[in-house]
């Protein structure tokens, strides 16, 4: 029998399946190792569209990246995303990462700018023998190789851009062949929809996948305000700061926010969701599990 190809992510929007999909982060040690492993295999029973691993500022970052990816591809049957930045990085050195996401059989890359080291509010430099923007390296990617391309969008502006500044950005990478977007994670439903507004009034059809970041410690707000700039609302602070005082109180109150956010996105026509786990799977198997059995 012929051996079928797995459709890629922007065959799944364009033919109107709805995708759900889990972020991971590089583990630093052994120990983080198996927690992603098994973060991942926890969640395979919830048919995931696709798994994706982030990509740093840094080298040994960068290097973790490609290993969890690898050891993804091999432990478990599912799509993977591999993310790959700019920042700090000469062209050389992106097309080698290229190729290893390649030998590793990942077809799918999240095309990325990317902070400097020190997060979003740091000037942004490229490096001397590197690419200036992400529309680059959508158009680099392509050009070595079959992949399917997906880029960022922001909800809540880029600490560096503005709406306009937003909109043209990812009006040039979608026009460079990026296929899809995922983006920032937010907390208020009618920030996706003002920027799905603008994207559509200037001509871009490139299907924004809503990015969700369920809360579990009181600690990781400040934490997300700086690193993303994305807004708190005080709808989102004055619940948690309500049962601040109960780890797990905390803990089911961000679970039924990410809920309510997530069906609202649902019901706002979202083509898919994306969730940052955080290398945990609890809260995000508890939400997802939920979600789909009140929808069936």
């Amino acid at each position: 029998m012929p051996i079928t190809t797995p459709a890629t992510i922007a065959e799944l929007l364009s033919a109107g399946r709805r995708t759900y999909s889990f972020e991971f982060f590089p583990p630093k040690d052994q120990a983080g190792m198996k927690q992603l492993l098994t973060a991942v295999e926890q969640l395979v029973p919830l048919q995931p569209d696709f798994v994706s691993i982030t990509y740093g500022a840094n080298g040994s970052t960068r290097e973790r990246t490609i290993a969890a990816t690898r050891s993804i591809a091999e432990r478990v049957p599912l799509t993977i995303m591999g993310h790959l930045t700019i920042a700090g990085q000469s062209t050389d050195e992106i097309k080698t990462a290229i190729d290893a996401y390649a030998a590793a059989g990942v077809r799918h890359i999240l095309a990325l700018r990317g902070d400097m080291p020190g997060g979003p509010n740091v000037r942004w430099q490229p490096h001397p023998q590197g690419l200036t923007n992400a529309t680059e390296l959508v158009e680099l990617v392509l050009s070595r190789g079959a992949f399917c391309v997906g880029v960022a969008a922001f909800p809540d502006i880029h600490p560096s851009g503005s709406p306009e500044l937003d909109v043209q950005l990812l009006l040039a990478k979608e026009q460079a062949g990026a296929s899809f977007a995922i983006t920032q994670f937010f907390f208020d439903v009618k920030r996706y929809q003002t920027l799905l507004s603008r994207l559509r009034a200037h001509g871009a059809t490139l299907p924004v996948i809503p990015g969700l970041m369920p809360i579990t410690r009181i600690a990781q707000l400040s934490k997300f305000a700086e690193f993303s700039g994305a807004a708190l609302p005080t709808t989102v602070t004055s619940r948690l700061q309500a049962v601040a005082s109960d780890d797990i109180a905390v803990r089911d109150m961000g679970a039924q926010i990410g809920l309510e956010l997530a069906g609202s996105l649902l019901d706002a026509q979202a083509p898919g969701l994306h969730f940052f786990t955080q290398n945990r799977s609890s809260v995000t198997r508890e939400i997802l599990a939920t979600l789909l059995a009140g929808r069936r």
